[in-house]
């Protein structure tokens, strides 16, 4: 039997309800492979991971609340905070990362700056690069503000520099 996506989501976020943490990513494979990612500004803490796992293995294990009652489906779920290697999905991860450098894939270039405002529609990034300067023969670097909004880039994730 197949887990109903909506229904589990709706478990989700009635258990976040009242928390600072989103919903980042549901995903339920035809096998009912479930993988929950969360996330917040203060970062994830993995004794909220455990809670919510054990809330949802109840509901999905017991589904009318009723003791000894049959499992809705096979399926495994693993719960966790997003990687750092993950594309931005909501505002609030883009306001999580103000301050720090990021990397942006847009029209095919990848280009990386440091975020530097977030606002309903669009965010900015701050870029070094080579401009012509007038009277110069050579071109200088300088800090250039990109602003996009959130559904131009293809992504925006956080910058790890190795």
């Amino acid at each position: 039997m197949m887990i109903n996506k909506q229904e589990l989501q709706a478990w989700i976020e009635e258990y976040l309800s009242g928390t600072d943490y989103e919903l980042i990513t549901l995903n339920v494979s035809a096998g009912n492979d479930i993988l929950v990612e969360v996330d917040r500004l203060a970062g994830v803490d993995v004794d909220f991971c455990a809670e919510l796992n054990h809330y949802l293995v109840e509901k999905l294990d017991d589904p009318n609340g009723q003791p000894g009652g049959d499992p809705i489906a096979d399926y495994s779920l693993e719960v966790g905070s997003v990687s750092l290697t993950d594309p931005f999905k909501t505002k609030m991860q883009y306001e999580k990362n103000l301050g720090h450098d990021v990397e942006v894939l847009v029209d095919g270039k990848k280009l990386r700056g440091q975020l530097v405002s977030v606002d309903e529609d669009t965010f900015s990034v701050d870029i070094e690069e080579k401009v012509a300067v007038e009277g110069k023969k050579r071109k200088e670097t300088q800090i250039v503000t990109h602003t996009w909004r959130y559904d131009e880039p293809k992504y925006v994730k956080y910058d790890l520099k190795f």
